[in-house]
């Protein structure tokens, strides 16, 4: 799938040292000509938590099926 600027999208799986996991929604900030996309992940706060680029692989897009919810970070650096 390809992602174009601002769409919302989901991790599919953890990434420890940005501190994200599974299910943590982001958003696109840049599409690159080789596929890769720059993401952003911020907390509730608006704070930045991880700006991370990733391949269309590592993340979907959001659906119907989702529910947003909120959890606490482990380490709040």
């Amino acid at each position: 799938m390809s992602y174009r600027l601002l769409d919302t999208v989901v991790l599919v799986h953890d990434l420890p040292a940005q501190g994200l996991r599974r299910g943590d929604l982001g958003a696109v900030v840049e599409v690159y000509d080789d596929g890769a996309i720059e993401v952003e992940f911020v907390r509730a706060s608006g704070k930045t938590q991880a700006l991370v680029t990733l391949r269309a692989a590592d993340v979907r897009a959001i659906d119907d099926g989702d529910l947003i919810a909120v959890r606490s970070l482990e380490h709040t650096g």
